[in-house]
């Protein structure tokens, strides 16, 4: 198996949080003491951290689903649940996290920047956190919401200042093990080099690395060969070095026809036309070598490239193009200090977790039917939150929409009462029959309630009948008889409830 990843997809999923507890206190000579239900713990978050010891992905490879430990729930007593425990997990310098749709979520740059990947749910609230004094004593908690969940892909781009670029078996491993203390894998055939290599180097007081990325052949930008799966490593390179090889053995390759070929799929790529080039004649310790090289030189300086000559057998050359490299890296240190000075900051003001926006939209269902949908993330949460098998909650929810103003902008919006309404997006969504709790609103002046001008009282019978239904039925009406007949041994007497007498009494 492969020892170096640089992109791999990834599911997270923050910790659910834990349920709120409904419970009253009770001890001797006080049944009832009053709402002590604890909430509910917060689950845990997956957060990426940068960890220059770490050099690869393959751990995310070998195990892609990661999760934030869950919240416990509350308990009676007031005894609140545990937060679940965060996953940390290390990460390469230079790994930019995004979508699968292409939208960067962040780029990790720098020992110890953390991003928060998939925050964890909130613990839901105990009946002693919902106690107020329009109600006292709530027979219902909150539930805990769930963590985020999501896929995420990480790629991995080298932090290096210098990128060498090259066909397969041009030197480039060479170069980097006779100019640093790295020693990658050399050997005399194709594609030896699987994996970047990073090489520290000083020139002078400038330090700076070195990265010798996997060769290049044509149409590596389209997926041929290795190059599609490493040419990100060179995009935050201050500067490019082209290897080229003046020994090779091929007879349709030269060094200019090497150089075109590899600018082409730089170009086809894209993104690197801003950076410094540098043009490498290597292996000019053979003769034919040296040769070939003076005869192509006059041209690369005739396109504008800085050359130079060098064996990275002999090491030959190494020391000016040490140098000429650290330069190129210096002026572009100082330009990116001017930049970042020069750019305009950022104001970052996040949306408030408890922001109230909403909005309504119409959908139509039929030639003359439409539905009404709510959207925002506070009535979401509210719906996550609820135990729709609780009565009260159900009503508790009821409350907190209407003190939103979600009634006043459904009537706005054309609703009525028993119309549909859904609460969220897509197929989760929550759907009602609206009723709604703040009177006539498409009757009386506007800020006043109709209820108040209802004057109509039940009459007698009304009540009667009111009463008989929760004496004898359900809730539902029920033929009750007008009379009950009362068994006993040697007679039976029938008591008519319209005279209130027994049969044979006058």
């Amino acid at each position: 198996m492969a020892s170096f990843i640089d992109r791999v997809v990834l599911n997270v999923r923050g910790g659910n949080g834990g349920h709120g507890c409904a419970s009253v206190h009770r001890e001797k000579f006080k049944p009832l003491g009053g709402p002590d239900g604890g909430n509910g713990g917060n689950g845990g978050d997956v957060i990426l951290i940068v960890d220059p010891s770490v050099t690869t992905l393959l751990d995310f490879h070998r195990a892609p689903h990661r999760a934030g430990g869950n919240g416990k729930p509350g308990g009676g007593d007031h005894r609140n649940g545990a937060n679940g425990a965060s996953l940390e997990l290390l990460v390469p310098d230079g790994t930019v996290v995004s979508t699968p749709s292409g939208e960067i979520l962040a780029d990790l740059t720098g020992a110890g920047t953390q991003f928060v990947v998939a925050a964890g749910g909130r613990g839901g609230l105990g009946n002693a956190s919902l106690a107020s004094t329009r109600r006292k004593a709530p027979g219902f908690a909150l539930l805990g919401e769930g963590g985020v969940e999501r896929d995420i892909i990480m790629e991995l781009k080298t932090v290096a200042d210098v990128g060498l670029v090259g066909f397969p078996s041009a030197g480039k491993s060479s170069l980097i093990a006779a100019m640093s203390a790295a020693r990658p894998k050399i050997a005399d055939y194709p594609f030896t080099t699987l994996e970047p290599n990073l090489g520290v180097i000083q020139a002078g007081e400038t330090i700076f690395t070195m990265a010798d990325v996997p060769g290049l052949i044509p149409g590596a930008s389209q997926g041929k060969g290795l190059g599609l799966e490493f040419l990100r490593h060179v995009e935050r390179c201050a500067a490019l070095v082209h290897v080229l090889d003046c020994a090779t053995l091929e007879s349709n390759r030269d060094p200019l026809r090497d150089l075109d070929a590899i600018e082409y799929e730089l170009e086809q790529y894209g993104g690197l036309q801003d950076r410094p080039r540098v043009v490498v004649l290597n292996k000019i310790d053979i003769p034919e070598g040296r040769d070939l090289a003076e005869i192509v030189l006059p041209d690369l300086h005739e396109r504008g490239y800085r050359t130079f000559l060098v064996s990275a057998v002999s090491h030959e050359g190494l020391r000016e193009l040490g140098f000429a490299l650290a330069e190129i890296v210096r002026d572009a240190r100082k330009a990116a200090v001017i930049e970042a000075a020069a750019r305009p900051r950022v104001i970052v003001r996040p949306k408030s977790v408890d922001d109230s926006g909403f909005t309504i939209k119409v959908e139509r269902t039929g030639d003359d039917s439409y539905r009404y949908r709510v959207i925002g993330e506070k009535t979401d949460r509210w719906i996550r939150q609820t135990d729709f098998s609780n009565d009260e909650a159900v009503g508790y929810l009821s409350d907190r929409l209407a003190r939103a103003g979600i009634e006043i902008e459904l009537a706005k919006a054309g609703a009525v009462a028993g119309s549909e309404v859904l609460i969220g997006e897509g197929t989760n969504a929550v759907v009602f029959d609206w009723q709604p709790t703040i009177g006539e609103l498409h009757q009386g002046p506007r800020g006043t309630d109709q209820r108040l001008y209802d004057m109509s009282r039940p009459n007698a019978d009304e009540r009667l009948e009111m009463h008989r239904k929760r004496q004898w039925g359900t809730g539902e009406e029920e033929t009750i008889s007008e009379s009950l007949e009362l068994s006993d041994d040697d007679e039976t007497e029938v008591i008519d409830f319209s005279t209130g007498v027994l049969d044979g009494d006058e």
